[in-house]
This record gives structure tokens, C-alpha cells and sequence, in this order.
């Protein structure tokens, strides 16, 4: 694209079933960690913008949580969140896992598309866990389910087939001024990031249910004069006094490995010295509270 093309801008909704790769495509696409990923599935709960700029056309993904069978009020919120960012959004990408293939949640997603009024492209996700002769056999069911713009091949772990998506999004968002500063990467702020990479090494660090009942909030963010450090205060809360147990660990182990690997992500993604103190407090049943999950920007919404 020549410097002499007009500007465009557009919203880009990353939409599909739990642990299809959604956020490591959305992270490949941006060229830059934005929204945290772990092996589990439902690890995202907010809604997630991540910037790119290519060629006149600036990009701006939204990475949604997964759509699935909710059953609690958090779950609901976030899959009303991820049907909401399409219904904002100038275009989706319906996302599949290659080789998990048209399972029913992935055939629920599609299903779900017949009420999105906006061009929808395919994404095959994870080529490289498949053999090539598996790929078109796919494509042909999921647009015989519903016909997509264009279907793409790749792979959110080595790159491959994301600068073709990169092209062919750049060419269908609308004409307009860019929405956000050249330099931006994400929508979140700086304490929002935060709180979201300590969430990512609980998910990382504890197993079965425990990282689900747990949320994190960022209490205070204090910079030293010269900007070479920051001090910031989290909250883990969970629901059971037997998660926090969990939580801390014997001797505060567990704690203290969460909130050293944080850190150093962290540091690397501030450029500051980062001094992390993390507390773990029970709120009970904070799934099921309306307040708590608004503070992550979920509000759900009949459809």
C-alpha cells in the first residue's frame, strides 16, 4: 500500500468457542503481548482491544471471551461481551481450532453468526498440529454451515498465514481517521494490564477450579519521582476461605512464585523496576455479583 492511499480504520471482532486460540491470534496480529493466554479455556473475561497499524489502515482488534453454554452470571456476561463487540465491530474473524475441527461449540458459534451483520472471515487456527489435506475438508463444511468472506490458513504460534490476514483486513475496514495514537498498542490501562498478568500467573500456577474463582485488582500504583520504579498494591480475591489457602501456598510458596513471575513480566513490559505486593482476600460468590464484573467492563444484555 502506497503512503498516498486514505486512511482507514476499523474494529475488528476475534470471535469463537473457548481455547481456539483467540488471544495468542490477536497478540500475533498486534506483534506484542496485549491479552494474556494460558493452556485453560475461558481465560479471557474482558473485553480487549489491541492496535495495529498496517500499511494507511490502523486495526483495532477486539479480543472477546470465549461463546459457550454459560451457565452463572460472570459467564454470561462474557458471552453476551463477545456477541456485543460484533454487533460493534466493522468486521469478525471467526475463529476455528484445525484440529479440533467442527465440534458442537464450534458449530453453536456458527449458528450464532446468522444474527452478525457484518462481513465475517474464516481463520483456521493451529495449522501446524495438522497435516494440509485435513484443511480443506474443514473449510468446506464451515461455510457450508455459513459462506465466509474469505477463509485463512494460520498459525498463532509460528506466524504463518498472518501477514494475508493482516492485507485482506487492512483493504475492508472503511475510510477514516485512525481512532487511536499511532503508538498505542491497547485499550487498557496501565493498571488494568497489571491486574491482568498477575490473573495470567494464577491460571498458569494453580489447577481444576481454584483460578476461576479468582479475580485481581490493582489497589494502588505509586511511581518514584524519576519514573524508574513503581510500587503496585494487588488484590486476589477468591470465594472460599480454602482458595486462599490455596492461594498462598505453605509458607506463602505459592504467593510468592505468582507474584515473582508477574513481576518480571511486568518489568519487561513497563521498562520500570517493578516492586509487587499482592494480598489474597475471600469475597464470596463474587461471580454471581453484577458490581464486580462491571468493573471488567461486562454487562450483559439479552439478545
Amino acid at each position: 500500500m502506497s503512503s498516498a492511499e486514505p486512511r482507514r480504520a476499523g474494529f475488528v471482532a476475534i470471535l469463537g468457542a473457548p481455547n481456539v486460540g483467540k488471544s495468542s491470534l490477536l497478540n500475533r496480529l498486534v506483534g506484542a503481548k496485549v491479552s494474556i493466554v494460558t493452556p485453560k479455556a475461558q481465560t479471557t473475561r474482558r473485553r480487549i482491544i489491541g492496535i495495529t497499524i498496517r500499511g494507511p489502515a490502523q486495526l483495532c482488534f477486539i479480543d472477546t471471551p470465549g461463546i459457550f453454554a454459560a451457565a452463572g452470571g460472570l459467564e454470561r456476561a462474557m458471552v453476551e461481551a463477545a456477541w456485543k463487540a460484533a454487533s460493534d465491530a466493522d468486521l469478525a474473524i471467526l475463529v476455528l481450532d484445525a484440529k479440533r475441527g467442527l465440534d458442537a461449540r464450534a458449530r453453536a458459534v456458527i449458528e450464532g453468526l446468522a444474527q452478525v451483520r457484518i462481513p465475517v472471515l474464516l481463520a483456521i487456527n493451529k495449522i501446524d498440529l495438522v497435516k494440509p489435506p485435513a484443511l480443506l475438508p474443514l473449510t468446506a463444511a464451515a461455510n457450508a454451515l455459513r459462506p465466509f468472506e474469505e477463509t485463512f490458513y494460520v498459525s498463532a504460534e509460528t506466524g504463518e498465514g498472518i501477514e494475508e490476514l493482516l492485507d485482506s483486513l487492512a483493504r475492508r475496514v472503511p475510510e477514516g481517521p485512525w481512532l487511536y495514537p499511532e503508538d498505542q498498542l491497547s485499550d487498557l490501562s496501565n493498571r488494568a494490564t497489571a491486574a491482568e498478568i498477575t490473573r495470567e500467573k494464577i491460571f498458569l500456577q494453580l489447577r481444576q477450579e481454584v483460578p476461576y474463582a479468582t479475580t485481581v485488582e490493582t489497589d494502588q500504583w505509586v511511581e518514584s519521582p524519576d519514573g524508574s520504579e513503581v510500587r503496585i498494591d494487588q488484590t486476589i480475591y477468591v470465594e472460599k476461605p480454602s482458595q486462599k489457602a490455596i492461594v498462598i501456598g505453605k509458607g506463602g510458596s505459592r504467593l510468592k512464585a505468582i507474584g515473582e513471575a508477574a513481576r518480571k513480566d511486568l518489568e519487561a513490559q513497563l521498562g520500570q523496576r517493578v516492586h509487587l505486593f499482592l494480598f489474597v482476600k475471600v469475597r464470596e460468590d463474587w461471580r454471581e455479583d453484577a458490581e464486580r464484573w462491571r468493573e471488567m467492563g461486562l454487562e450483559p444484555k439479552r439478545r
